[in-house]
């Protein structure tokens, strides 16, 4: 039997990260426990495939606790000084994101 490609491997394990995300943003509302555990399983997978999230999955998490982010339940985003400010409810803590202008 033989292995996959390393290749293979990571576009298996993006694919996947992108479906965890759509069925935590699908489960948010009812049961917030299992969102973050969605999340966390997208991280184990991408730890171990070595694989980057995509940059439009990167702000829907909190960068310190790893918990699922959903605007005006647990975060706040606010924009200041040319940066994006998420700050999360869960573990108190802000991430900021410059504004690059293209």
């Amino acid at each position: 039997m033989h292995h996959p490609s390393k290749d293979k491997l990571k576009e298996i394990a993006g694919k996947r990260i992108i479906i965890l995300f759509k069925q935590a943003e699908e489960i948010a509302s009812k049961n917030k426990t299992l969102a973050n555990r969605y999340i966390n399983l997208a991280r184990k997978i991408a730890m171990k495939a070595k694989v980057s999230f995509p940059s439009n999955l990167k702000r829907k998490f909190c960068k310190h606790c790893y918990h699922f982010l959903i605007p005006s339940v647990n975060s706040r985003i606010r924009t200041k000084n040319r940066k994006v400010i998420i700050y999360c409810y869960d573990c108190k803590k802000y991430t900021r994101i410059p504004i690059i202008k293209k």
